[in-house]
This record gives structure tokens, C-alpha cells and sequence, in this order.
């Protein structure tokens, strides 16, 4: 099983990102799919799940309306667009995999992500 996040780097400012998640070693189309991020010095938060077919959608509220996270089944990845990013994105991005679409968007027990597969991580750094 594996997740295989991409697309983070340096970006100013008010810039735009999209970040890619690739999935192997599971039937990908099974499973919702969540975004992470944990900053420097802060606990991991989350920030955008969807469902199995990708009908359904949540974000933190402190993405809301400047994240979209969609989803590919015929390629087995789920994006993460981010537009008009602000310092406070910096963060590694990990997306996340269960088999249950848990709106709780949280990491930690009893949520179904906690017990889900987990990816390595891709760095985000919004600064000029």
C-alpha cells in the first residue's frame, strides 16, 4: 500500500498550488481520501476530505473557498488545488486513505483517518 504525494515547493504569496496524490496497493476507488498538513510547531490538522465517488466534499474552514480537492479513479489520485495562499499554508501536506468517509476531517482516534493509510508527506512553503 502506498500513497505518493507530489506537487508541493515554494510559492509567494497570494500564489496557487496543486498538489497530487497517487494511491497504490488498495482499490483506490473504495476509499475516501482526505489532505492534511501539519506546520511548523503545530499539531497535524486537517484540510479537505472526499468521498469514494467524489460527489461528496468538506473543507477546514481555514481553506474554505481557497482549496478544491477532487478526485481521478481511472488514475488513482486525488488533487488538492490551493489559490490565494497565504503564509500560514506552509506546512507538509499528507493525504490520507480509509475505507470510511469521515467528515470529522481530525487524525486522531476514534476517526476512521487515524487507522487509514497515510502518505510521506510533501513540504509547502508560501513566502516571498
Amino acid at each position: 500500500v502506498q500513497l505518493q504525494a507530489s506537487g508541493g515547493g515554494l510559492v509567494q504569496p497570494g500564489g496557487s498550488l496543486r498538489l497530487s496524490c497517487v494511491a497504490s496497493g488498495f482499490n483506490f476507488e473504495d476509499y475516501a481520501i482526505a489532505w492534511f498538513r501539519q506546520a511548523p510547531g503545530k499539531e497535524r490538522e486537517g484540510v479537505a476530505c472526499i468521498s469514494r465517488s467524489g460527489g461528496v466534499t468538506k473543507y477546514a474552514n481555514s481553506v474554505d473557498g481557497r482549496s478544491t480537492i477532487s478526485r481521478d479513479n481511472a488514475k488513482n489520485t486525488v488533487y488538492l488545488q490551493m489559490v490565494d495562499l497565504k503564509s500560514e499554508g506552509t506546512a507538509v501536506y499528507y493525504c490520507a486513505a480509509s475505507p470510511y468517509f469521515d467528515l470529522s476531517l481530525s487524525d486522531r482516534e476514534p476517526s476512521a483517518w487515524a487507522s487509514g493509510y497515510w502518505g510521506q508527506g510533501t513540504l509547502v512553503t508560501v513566502s516571498s
